[in-house]
């Protein structure tokens, strides 16, 4: 088509008649509520007007230098979105049209040239950067890869090697030896790129940059805005360059001519581009919109939309949440050594940010963090950190200020985008640098803040946080009880939280000035180090959760101070300097030092404190136990049981011991007055990391720990209450605020660090290569979302995903989602074996409970007489024999509907089926226990609830039917083969049910007999049927086992329940009324 006519005179006939075709085109195919996107040299791509306004701008400013080809407005397009001719070429599955379209088309392009005024001819000028690059991109989509080939293009094959070197972590040097070899292995006339670099420049357009900020060795401040041309720090006249080491005239003269280095550079990642990329990708564009459109609403909280900390933050500003496509962030941070040795003391500190508007199984996963700074080494920034954090802070304010304007690719529509960051997850130590509020001394506890209730230890060195009796009922009875405490009664309330506006009186008229060498700041009240720069955003101050707690290292820290107290390992906190404070305190004189005549020392044992047996039963139990596959590392490799004792324990390992292990463990050791607070804290650890969470419930917990922790007081020493074991009475009211943890705990980030330090190739400069690995990886899962039938990062399956589910079957009974392991034995089954299965699978059949029915009536009417418990008897023997011949005699008289499956299934199963060892259903690893001998796994523990039918005796005619839970040991995996090929996969267990072998203990665990199985007629059971547990041996009892439930990974209940009244769920916090703690759901 000929474009002359864009370069003619914008006053002239022929350039108004170009319009109007442009324009007859562009609404027909790309309108979207009569208007289109401006390609006029001041809206740029990125303004919507009608057809009046449109053609008055290209009049009077021209079109934008380089748009030749309308990929905006119809040229070649389809109803939805511009084609580039490449789907015609090239048959490799792969949307090269979608990412070009999502990168290039809707994104408002910023760095065109306006100093050409549009009258020259075609040709007079050369496209600006932004232009070239796209069309250098679109150049290589259309390009073969070598002559001939029709599957990929130069663009698709760079793109889909880049994805395999970034999901294998290739190094460049590799990367760049591959792409010799096949350049040397292909034909000629290939397009491969010589180098690692070559390649990079070559997508480089599909991916976005970052900006370098000199920045003040000393932390004063950036080298940005007024300073930006400056040479020296102003406040601590520290150069801005790496000194010179040439020192005589001649090294003077040649450094002049020298480049100068920076001494620090800090890399901020634009976040409004990132975020506008999760808007204008076709892939990812209708999921921000989950919070609102898909979560479940019924009073429960799965998602940080379910909380009140989300929905004050709505009500208090509606004008914000009327958009449902505003974006909620959540900022988290830390420092971490690149250089994976520990004798080297380097810090290097990202800045990152996480949106919520996501769904649960995407919103924590990372290919969703957003860097946004990456400050340097070698130290860290401490509290100067708010100096680093100022070119985030203006692009959120202008996110929530002033907004963008922003595509929508779910909606073919712009939108005005805003942002609001919710809170921050960090560490307790990187928490100090975030709020301001020092988490040492005196009052180390930001949630209790000026009232934390904490006492100095002479002879330990240190505070103890105790005084827990402040959260219990104004009458409890431990208010008064003076000497298992502290020696006083307790009258004071629990301290009030902290609200932003309380924050801002404390700190009202005080000012602080950054930079390592600064001492010339006041002292603030109470443990305030600054006034945090997060307050420079409006709604800030608003928040009614800022800063979070975070359990992942309260949890770690807690476990190990227990597991050293009460083994008595190195770092016990019951040490001698302990029983001096005990002492000088005055209370707990039974564990007071005694010195005999000689002079010499003796330090009573307590009642925590295990004995030698003792520590030989616990530490065996955990050397012993065998869990799920992927349930956690080998734990047993920490424990040793001669000596006694536990080390190299890492954060999720003590994760799991305070889950579930730990409880366990305790069963048969130390007294129960000790023993009982202990399983009580873990319990509530298992309870507060619930993935669904109901404020009734956390308030139950915030009860419990409030009373756990009191009765520790009075078995611990004051040394014990460290402010890691203080800080869990804050957990439940966090919780209660702000929805489940896993959304605000450190777990994903420490993963995400881990791949940040897997960057750094040049260990001289290790900031610059995590930027450099964080553009590519950046720019590779762009892209892998548009990569069909190619694992990546975003639809890599699961371990223990279930397979593909046939959806040609018509009966549920045949559909099976999940998939066998290791080898396949092909067995003839014996009668008796295949006549149990079939039957069970008949029972279990929707579509045979009709025939149930008849058949049982039947039997009642020809016997009158017989008892209930005989009629079911009967009606399992002969069913299976009657369904077969009452289906063959409805076929043959053409009664009802046969359908082919149903005939299949009344034949009955062939005597040739399938016998495999391991089986993966509903998310769920199972294997046989006959191979588990061999291995540190347990997988071969089930339960299963049944409908159950009870007599009380041999005449009952009224007998009970009712659940029963069933735990068994996993035999055998048969697969049935019917008819049609349509196929039944049954588990066949040893089961333990209700009576003698199954009971409650002392201490809630249900333990079971496994040496002395059921003899029942049905082994059988369908493998969808099947839940998973894990059993421990019991230490004294032979034979008996305790049950441990557990609950496949990535998943998430998102089934409405009960539905609950809003008001009473926003004001829990009055509740009152009491309400059960044992039907929480464990994670």
């Amino acid at each position: 088509m000929d474009r002359s006519w864009m370069y003619n005179f914008r006053g002239s006939k022929e350039y108004e008649n170009g319009l109007d075709k442009l324009f007859d085109i562009a609404f027909e195919k790309e309108s979207v509520n009569g208007k289109i996107v401006c390609p006029c040299k001041n809206c740029k791509l990125g303004d919507w007007v009608d057809r009046v306004t449109a053609k008055d701008h290209l009049t009077y400013h021209g079109f934008l230098n380089g748009y030749a080809r309308w990929f905006v407005h119809g040229e070649a397009s389809s109803s939805t979105r511009p084609t580039y001719d490449l789907g015609d070429n090239f048959d490799n599955g792969n949307d090269m049209q979608g990412i070009l379209h999502d990168r290039i088309c809707f994104g408002r392009v910023e760095n065109y040239s306006d100093d050409n005024d549009g009258d020259g001819i075609p040709g007079d000028e050369e496209p600006n950067n932004d232009a070239k690059w796209y069309y250098e991109l679109l150049k290589n989509a259309e390009k073969e890869l070598y002559p001939g080939c029709k599957k990929y293009s130069q663009l698709s094959a760079i793109i889909r090697l880049f994805h395999i070197k970034c999901l294998n972590r290739v190094s460049n040097k590799g990367f760049t030896d591959l792409l010799e070899f096949i350049k040397d292995a292909f034909p000629v006339g290939e397009t491969f790129p010589k180098s690692y670099y070559e390649a990079k420049k070559m997508i480089r357009g599909l991916g976005l940059s970052y900006n370098k900020i000199h920045a003040f060795p000393n932390d004063c401040m950036l080298y940005r805005k007024e300073y930006e041309n400056d040479t020296e720090c102003h406040v601590c006249k520290t150069s801005r360059y790496l000194e010179d080491k040439d020192s005589d005239a001649v090294g003077e003269a040649l450094s002049k001519k020298k480049k100068k280095f920076p001494a620090k550079v800090l890399r901020h990642f634009p976040l409004i581009p990132r975020l506008q990329r999760l808007f204008m990708s076709s892939k990812t564009a209708s999921f921000m919109r989950w919070h609102e459109e898909g979560r479940t609403e019924d009073g429960y909280m799965r998602h940080p939309a379910d909380s009140p900390a989300w929905k004050t933050f709505d009500f208090r500003n509606r004008d914000f949440a009327e958009e449902t496509r505003n974006i909620r962030l959540g900022l988290t941070s830390d420092g971490f050594n690149p250089f994976r040795s520990l004798n080297v003391h380097y810090s290097t500190w990202p800045v990152v940010l996480i949106p919520f508007n996501l769904p649960p199984w995407m919103c924590m996963k990372q290919e969703y963090f957003f860097l946004s700074l990456l400050i340097p080494g070698p130290t860290m920034p401490g509290n100067n950190l708010d100096v680093y954090l100022e070119p985030l802070i203006e692009e959120l304010k202008l996110l929530w200020e002033v907004g963008v304007n922003t595509y929508d690719a779910s909606m073919n529509r712009n939108f005005n985008m805003r942002a609001a960051l919710l809170w921050t997850i960090s560490d307790f130590p990187a928490l100090a640098n975030l709020s301001g509020w020092s988490t040492k001394g005196e009052f180390a506890c930001p949630s209790c803040h000026k009232d934390t209730c904490s006492r100095w230890l002479r002879y330990s060195g240190k505070h103890c946080y105790m005084g827990h009796r402040r959260f219990l009922a104004s009458d409890h009875p431990f208010r008064k009880d003076k000497r298992s405490f502290n020696g006083f009664e307790e009258h004071d309330k629990a301290p009030s939280q902290l609200s932003g506006d309380m924050v801002l009186r404390e700190l009202d008229g005080h000012t602080h000035t950054f930079g390592r060498l600064n001492n010339d700041n006041r002292k603030l009240p109470y443990n305030w180090k600054k006034r945090s720069i997060f307050f420079e955003l409006p709604y800030w101050k608003g928040n009614i959760l800022r800063h979070n707690l975070d359990v992942m290292h309260i949890e770690s820290n807690v476990c190990e101070s227990v597991l050293a107290t009460i083994l008595g390992l190195d770092k016990s906190k019951d040490h001698a300097k302990a029983r001096d404070d005990l002492q000088e305190m005055g209370i707990r004189p039974e564990l007071h030092p005694i010195v005999d005549e000689s002079g010499k020392r003796y330090y009573p044992p307590p009642c925590f404190l295990m004995n030698r047996a003792e520590k030989e039963i616990f530490c065996g139990v955990l050397k012993q136990i065998k869990v799920p596959d992927g349930y956690s590392s080998n734990i047993s490799k920490c424990i040793s049981k001669k000596p006694p004792k536990i080390f190299g324990l890492k954060s999720h390992d003590n994760h799991i011991l305070m889950q579930q292990l730990f409880p366990l463990a305790l069963r048969r050791v130390l007294p129960k007055q000790v023993r009982a607070p202990l399983i009580d804290l873990c319990n509530f650890f298992r309870g507060l990391c619930s993935k669904v969470l109901h404020a009734r419930e956390l308030i139950q917990l915030e009860r419990r720990i409030a009373l756990t922790l009191c009765h520790l007081e009075r078995i611990f020493p004051p040394s014990f209450f460290d402010i890691m074991v203080h800080l869990p009475i804050h957990l439940a009211t966090e919780a209660r605020l702000a929805g489940p943890v896993q959304y605000r705990w450190m777990y994903p980030v420490e993963r995400y660090l881990s791949t940040l330090k897997a960057y750094v190739r040049n260990r001289s400069r290790p900031e610059g290569s995590i930027a450099e690995g964080y553009l590519a990886e950046e720019c590779v899962v762009f892209c892998a979302r548009y990569l069909d039938d190619v694992e990546t990062r975003s639809n890599r399956a699961t371990r223990n995903h279930d397979g593909n589910i046939d959806t040609r079957v018509e009966l549920p009974i045949f559909v099976n989602p999940g998939r066998h392991l290791r080898g396949v034995n092909i067995v003839n089954w014996d009668v008796n074996t295949m006549k149990r299965a079939h039957q069970y699978v008949l029972f279990n059949c929707e579509m045979v409970q009709p025939f149930l029915s008849e058949h049982r009536e039947m039997i009642r009417n020809q016997n009158p007489r017989l008892r209930i418990r005989d009629i079911e008897r009967i009606h399992n023997e002969t069913f299976a024999s009657w369904f077969a011949n009452q289906v063959q005699n409805m076929d043959f008289v053409n009664e009802r509907g046969i359908s082919d499956e149903l005939r299949s299934l009344a034949q009955g199963p062939n005597f040739i089926g399938k016998r495999y060892k391991g089986f993966i259903i509903n998310g769920i690893r199972f294997h046989v226990k006959e191979i588990e001998q061999r291995r540190k796994t347990q997988n071969s523990g089930v339960v299963v609830i049944a409908k159950t039918t009870s007599y009380s005796s041999a005449n009952d005619r009224n007998p009970v039917i009712g659940d029963v839970t069933y735990y068994g040991v996993l035999k055998e995996i048969v697969e049935l083969e019917y008819f049609l090929s349509r196929k039944v996969v049954l588990f066949k267990c040893d089961w333990v049910g209700q009576g003698r072998m199954q009971r409650q203990d002392e201490n809630g665990f249900t333990i079971v007999d496994l040496s002395r199985p059921m003899n029942t007629g049905e082994p059988f059971i369908l493998a969808s049927q099947a839940q998973q547990v894990f059993y421990a041996e019991d230490p004294i009892d032979k034979g008996w086992h305790v049950v441990i439930k557990t609950a496949p990974r990535d998943c998430f209940d998102m089934d409405r329940r009960e539905e609950i009244d809003v008001e009473d769920y926003l004001l829990s916090e009055t509740c009152t009324g009491t309400a059960t703690t044992n039907n929480m759901i464990i994670y």
